[in-house]
């Protein structure tokens, strides 16, 4: 026992070092979340300048008084249209990039990500039925889409979980990903048959699927606050259990862990946290899987630093893709969707290419 207590010890080290030396790469995620939220504020077809955001903004803190120059206008703009925007970004590309990142740690696979167990099908599915129903246009706090699709998104991972773990086994991480391709092909067809049959609903269906982060407001904001705070600190709470599932199950389970109930416990909260943003976001892909791969290549593999540093970089990736998807083709918008699989794609290709090399 003390021997395979000494063995972990060495293997946890380096990961131990990893975390203490995480300030820096700290504050570069925070400066990372502070310039794309300027940034987004201040980009559009209003063009307005950074440092009258920042006054703006500064401005609206307690006991600060300053006048940043903004015409009535110009506030509304800032806060009544880009700023909702803008939160809605960091706060859905937080939970994309941070899912992802628990479901590397739990697959011990750089190419897994939220969508692996069926959450964008069954997303796409719930929003599809709402839509051609005629319940909403997916903005709003008590918009039919959003609630439809999160029911989906979560009937998806629920059936794949089902599926794919027998109650007192060993969780086959194999078996579980072939179940949930097979619950997201099923979704899916179901979702293209509904298509199908009502053609007059295609555009708009796509422009979901293909995402967007078009507000009414801070509705969505406040819709998505609360699942961002739980699962976000849900997933922070996991980063020990993690590191120590990496250096193997026998040695956890030598420290009284559980591998099999921490997993199912991180994937839970994960796809939880996933199934919220997709259900205001549509279909946004890639965050999860290239976010939290490029954090570990440059900061290191402890979970102390790619989570929370996947959720700041998330954030601020997304809320940057964002502009672009609104300035590209200004005054036309780009689905946002389009912006992050043109970045991703070729990362992913690189990751396959690295993991069939090695």
């Amino acid at each position: 026992m003390s021997k395979t207590l000494d063995d972990l010890d060495s293997k946890q080290a380096p990961l131990a070092d990893q975390a203490r030396l995480g300030i820096g790469w700290l504050s570069a995620g925070l400066a990372a979340v502070l310039v794309a939220a300027l940034v987004s504020v201040a980009s559009g077809p209003v063009g307005i300048p950074f440092d009258r955001v920042a006054l703006e903004v500064l401005g609206r803190l307690p006991l600060i008084n300053l006048d940043s120059g903004l015409t009535d206008s110009q506030q509304a703009i800032v806060w009544e249209l880009r700023a909702p925007r803008m939160v809605l970004g960091l706060l859905v590309g937080a939970l994309l990039a941070g899912s992802g990142a628990a479901y590397q740690g739990v697959f011990r696979n750089p190419l897994a990500d939220p969508f692996l167990l069926g959450i964008a099908a069954g997303a796409g599915l719930g929003a599809t039925i709402a839509i051609v129903a005629g319940l909403g246009d997916g903005l709003g706090l008590i918009d039919p889409v959003p609630i439809a699709a999160f029911i989906g998104a979560l009937l998806a991972v629920t059936t794949a979980g089902t599926l794919g773990m027998r109650r007192g086994a060993p969780m086959s991480t194999t078996t579980l990903i072939l179940t949930g391709v097979a619950v997201a092909s099923f979704f899916t067809a179901i979702q293209t048959f509904i298509q199908q049959r009502n053609a007059e609903n295609l555009r708009q269906v796509f422009a979901w699927i293909l995402g967007r982060l078009s507000t009414a407001g801070w509705d969505e904001v406040l819709l998505l606050l609360p699942y961002a705070l739980v699962c976000g600190l849900g997933l922070v709470l996991s980063v020990g259990a993690l590191d120590v599932l990496a250096v193997g199950d026998d040695e956890a389970a030598s420290l009284g862990l559980r591998p099999q109930t921490v997993r199912r416990v991180v994937l839970v909260v994960a796809s939880l946290g996933a199934a919220a943003a997709v259900s205001v976001s549509g279909l946004i892909g890639f965050v999860g899987l290239i976010i939290p791969h490029a954090v570990r290549l440059v900061a290191g593999v402890s979970h102390r630093r790619v989570i929370p540093l996947s959720f700041l970089f998330g954030g601020a990736f997304l809320a940057l893709t964002d502009v672009a998807a609104r300035t590209v083709q200004a005054p036309a918008e780009l689905p946002i969707g389009v912006i992050t699989a043109f970045i991703g794609a070729p990362f992913f290709l690189s990751i396959l290419r690295r993991q069939t090399n090695s």
